[in-house]
């Protein structure tokens, strides 16, 4: 497949800081939850530690500091996430277009879980374009950055890795999407990047490409 301008089989989305504008909010949530349960961890850190990640992810961070996640903290986040995405959530400006003018199939490969990214989807207005082609990190036994996600999407759509074209917006995901034999294109115009440089993260993660604005999809 031509790195500049391919001609994929399916294109696979990331569904938070790709389709939707989440990154800062799911963050910014964490970090709150977190502190309820005497946790400390800035926005700031949640990025650098978790963007893109699994709550198993979270989990296993803090196990690894030998500290354990009390047994609400799980329910609590996803009660506050979802509550802040039906009041705030926006899609990524351009997105919706891009999505209606695909003449190849694609589908979603997210490591949040099915609750959230059909949330997301809905209060954003685009859960009509992907019908049941929603994939998830429960779906699986490692989320990213194992290719597990990515394979598991792709065989559901029939196409082989090397047809197919991942957009990702996290370290994690471009890493993934690499690891699976997929071309990746790493999107950074999320809110999350305003502050970081994010064209140089992920190309020094493997991405083949990156770019800002869901105008600039098929722009070479």
């Amino acid at each position: 497949m031509d790195q500049g301008r391919p001609k994929p089989d399916l294109i696979i989305f990331d569904c938070d800081g790709v389709l939707v504008d989440s990154e800062l909010l799911s963050c910014r949530c964490l970090s709150e939850v977190l502190a309820e349960f005497g946790l400390v961890l800035s926005e700031e850190q949640a990025l650098e530690l978790f963007l893109g990640r699994s709550t198993k992810a979270i989990e296993q961070h803090y196990r690894d500091l030998g500290q354990v996640v009390p047994d609400g903290f799980l329910p609590r986040l996803k009660s506050r996430v979802l509550e802040t995405f039906a009041a705030s959530l926006e899609p990524i400006p351009g997105v919706e277009a891009v999505i209606s003018g695909l003449t190849v199939p694609f589908c979603v490969a997210s490591s949040s879980d099915i609750d959230r990214v059909s949330l997301s989807l809905g209060v954003t207005g685009l859960r009509a374009h992907f019908g049941d082609r929603l994939y998830t990190a429960q779906m699986v036994r490692h989320g990213k950055p194992a290719p597990d996600l990515f394979l598991h999407a792709a065989e559901n759509m029939r196409t082989s890795p090397s047809r197919t074209l991942v957009i990702e917006d996290s370290v994690s995901g471009v890493q993934a999407g690499k690891a699976a034999g997929m071309t990746v294109w790493g999107f950074v115009g999320g809110g999350h990047y305003r502050t970081r440089d994010g064209r140089a993260i992920l190309s020094a993660a493997g991405a083949d490409r990156v770019f800002a604005r869901m105008s600039d999809f098929w722009e070479v």
